[in-house]
């Protein structure tokens, strides 16, 4: 497999530049913070935790209260895993062999399409950079072939922060059905939609062959505990994704665990916190943005922590990102960590984040920045 760009460029530049304008999860907290959340019996569970080996499927309670999630799943239809890489990569590993085809949108999280393009034929269906991104569901049923056994979405997307509409997912629900195939649903953001009509049902509940990909990272600002999960109705492909676990972590954190169990069951005051900064956060970004409209074409994305403005100054997209983060230590992702080797990707794009606080500042030296060099 190629290198994972976007991991590449953080390991050099995340702890090391000075403004992280580009992260993709929320603001996150202290122990201290998640802990006064906890009941007094929860901290009790918390400080007398046995630190042994923990349960491969993961600790039952907090799979139990990852299901009151969802609709239509119960425990016994959740894996946890080491985050949320740990799952795509056994899902696409387990389900995928040398025979299959899958379809990938594009752009999109880059192991959603470098570890099946490890694995068989994929096949890039793109997001319309002139359509606002829309997902044309045409395209995928023309690239279903014979032997098409997955296909991979991920809503809302990273980086441009599209949703699809209703309407869609129940065409793609409906298509997919009706050749036997797959949806692999990555909805690590579902859950901080500024605008809470446009979120969408999370695959697992909707479709029997569905499988919804989720993590503590992103939308609960809580990377640190590395615990995320896959719940779906087929428990034959949830047995062997726990088979292929015993490879991998074989088992998660036990006090992560426990955290994860004490931050779902506060999980609506921290949604609330976290789509409160989202929103204040947007609209600067619009005002910002609003400054030099000769400069960016900016659009409040649909749902997540990350936009994907379109750059319009002289120069390449990438040359301003670099330039920006040497010369100010203001980081944002430039257009070739999202390129793909399905299909061309916009080279004129670059992603921000916006789901921290901290973004006065960040701005401020962004703002004076382009004023000095415009």
């Amino acid at each position: 497999m190629r290198n994972f760009e976007l991991e590449v460029f953080f390991s050099e530049w995340e702890f090391k530049a000075r403004y992280h304008l580009t992260a993709s999860d929320m603001q996150s907290m202290s122990m201290k913070d998640l802990l006064a959340m906890a009941t007094e019996e929860e901290r009790e569970r918390f400080d007398n935790l046995w630190l042994g080996y923990t349960q491969t499927w993961g600790l039952p309670d907090l799979r139990t209260e990852i299901a009151n999630t969802y609709d239509n799943i119960q425990n016994d239809n959740i894996l946890c895993f080491a985050g949320a890489e740990e799952g795509i990569y056994a899902a696409m590993r387990s389900m995928l062999d040398e025979e299959d085809h899958a379809i990938v949108i594009v752009p999109n999280y880059q192991a959603a399409e470098t570890v099946p393009l490890s694995i068989c034929d994929v096949t890039g269906i793109p997001l319309e950079a002139d359509d606002d991104w829309n997902l044309d569901i045409d395209k995928v049923m023309g690239a279903l072939r014979p032997n098409t056994k997955l296909i991979s979405i991920n809503f809302p997307n990273n980086p441009t922060g599209k949703i699809i509409s209703h309407d869609d997912l129940d065409k793609l629900v409906n298509l997919a059905r009706e050749f036997g195939v797959y949806i692999f649903s990555d909805e690590v953001y579902r859950g901080i939609e500024i605008d809470p009509t446009k979120r969408i049902p999370q695959i697992a509940d909707v479709y029997e062959k569905g499988l919804s990909l989720n993590v503590m990272s992103k939308a609960y600002g809580l990377p640190g505990l590395r615990i995320g999960w896959i719940a779906t109705q087929d428990k034959e492909v949830l047995a062997d994704l726990e088979r292929y676990k015993h490879f991998l972590t074989i088992c998660n954190s036990a006090p992560s665990e426990i955290l994860s169990l004490i931050a779902l069951r506060n999980r609506e005051r921290i949604l609330e916190n976290n789509v409160k900064l989202l929103a204040e956060n947007a609209t600067k970004l619009d005002k910002f943005f609003g400054e030099f409209p000769d400069l960016f074409e900016w659009k409040q994305p649909d749902g997540g922590a990350v936009g994907y403005p379109e750059y319009l100054g002289g120069g390449t997209a990438n040359e301003f990102c670099t330039d920006l983060l040497e010369n100010t230590g203001v980081m944002i992702l430039p257009p070739r960590i999202y390129n793909s080797e399905l299909l061309s990707t916009p080279q004129n794009h670059f992603r921000v984040g916006f789901g921290r606080r901290g973004m006065d500042e960040m701005l401020d030296v962004f703002y004076h920045y382009l004023k000095k060099n415009g």
